[in-house]
């Protein structure tokens, strides 16, 4: 593993708009510079694998991946008990850019693997949108998912380098560039 120049570690529920930051950044970084980590790359993968589905369309934010969702989580949480940074140390593999931006970290084992794995820089961001505002990009509160430890895990962590908010346009550009400025600097 090549150890990059700064990790951000992105943290918010679902349809908060992580992806989409985190693709924002990127491209105003370069493709060369940026790397967009998804822990739940791997997870998706071998749980596909396992359990012979289509992989690609569990990669997807379509009704595949939320037919299987709460199978995953249950799935997830048993290799999590013998290995809790397993999906961390497996998504970290392949990157060798400066700047890693992990868009998918649900839990406080996944902030305390990279924090033991990584001694260079790290940052913590956590996005969150009004629940009017998630419902209008697609979210349901769905039993099972919304109250466990893959969504809730984080709720109590008080840690946060960065605390952003993202109901509006404004608040995305914003959020946008408060990443980018601890990345520059």
């Amino acid at each position: 593993m090549d150890k990059p120049e700064i990790i951000i570690l992105v943290s918010g529920k679902r349809k908060s708009g992580k992806d989409y930051i985190c693709e924002k950044v990127k491209s105003l970084l370069g493709e060369e510079k940026c790397s967009i980590i998804r822990i739940s790359e791997p997870l998706k993968k071998l749980y596909s694998e396992k359990h012979n589905l289509d992989g690609a369309e569990l990669m997807t934010d379509g009704p595949y991946k939320e037919k299987y969702r709460l199978d995953m989580i249950n799935w997830s949480d048993e290799v999590r008990k013998e290995a809790p940074g397993y999906f961390c140390r497996v998504a970290c593999e392949a990157p060798s850019k400066a700047v890693w931006i992990v868009s998918d970290i649900r839990r406080k084992s996944d902030i305390a693997w990279f924090r033991d794995t990584y001694t260079n820089k790290i940052k913590t961001v956590r996005i969150s949108a009004d629940v009017e505002v998630r419902k209008s990009r697609g979210w349901k509160y769905t039993e099972g998912v919304d109250d466990v430890e893959s969504e809730c895990n984080l709720d109590d962590f008080n840690d946060w380098d960065i605390q952003i908010s993202n109901n509006s346009t404004e608040e995305c550009e914003f959020a946008v560039e408060k990443i980018i400025s601890v990345i520059r600097n």
